[in-house]
């Protein structure tokens, strides 16, 4: 198996499921009796709160070379929002990282889905790394909230998703967000902040959901398994 490299904490909710989810399909695979090497680096989340870009990208690399030089093969970024490093780092290093828009942008072609509902924090919408990769790499189109409820939805997610709240107000909000992108021509949903499918499950709602925290998981067995 291969050695992987984590980078968590933001939020710990969501890493939580991942090193879990991780290590319950590798067992899946090989038996439970195994469990893959991983290594896991859980930093502040307040690094993104500072929203300083330069910051971020630098502790990113510097946290990515540490992994590497204690074994890690490769590196996953266990979030949405800090994929905006993945251009930065990914040229300063010499292990891949698994990005989380392979998992989406795989999974959508798969089920046909030809225009993608986007839901995520400021940065993810606005910033548009996530969008840009899909657009480059698939044939994909992306659908965005509107502008007015983009600073709404990012307050839900940092002000409560990512701090263990999960109410029915903010449920009930993203599912007419939902709503909304489906009338703008998506076809699929993307939960483009990990803790999202923590907050809104498949089997709650008609509308076809990309749980990212789950494909992302499934792309790392694959690495950790040679697949």
């Amino acid at each position: 198996m291969k050695k992987l490299g984590l980078i968590g904490g933001t939020s710990y909710h969501s890493t939580i499921d991942y090193y879990r989810m991780i290590n319950e399909k590798v067992g899946d695979k090989i038996g439970r009796d195994q469990n893959p090497p991983l290594i896991l680096y859980s930093l502040n989340i307040a690094l993104m709160r500072s929203g300083d870009e330069e910051k971020i990208k630098n502790e990113y690399l510097r946290i990515s070379k540490e992994l590497i030089s204690i074994g890690a093969e490769g590196i996953i970024i266990c979030a949405n929002t800090p994929h905006m490093v993945y251009d930065f780092v990914q040229a300063r290093i010499n292990v891949p990282i698994l990005h989380i828009g392979q998992a989406i942008g795989d999974f959508a072609i798969k089920n046909n889905f030809k225009n993608l509902g986007l839901l995520g924090t400021k940065p993810t919408v606005k910033k548009k790394f996530l969008e840009n990769y899909l657009k480059e790499n698939y044939p994909l189109d992306i659908t965005l909230p509107e502008e007015s409820e983009i600073d709404q939805i990012h307050h839900y997610i940092s002000k409560e998703l990512t701090q263990g709240v999960f109410s029915k107000a903010s449920k009930e909000y993203f599912l007419e967000q939902m709503k909304s992108l489906e009338k703008k021509g998506a076809d699929a949903m993307i939960l483009g902040c990990t803790e999202l499918p923590l907050l809104i499950k498949q089997e709650e709602t008609e509308f076809n959901l990309i749980d990212t925290t789950g494909l992302h998981v499934d792309l790392a067995v694959n690495f950790i398994l040679g697949q």
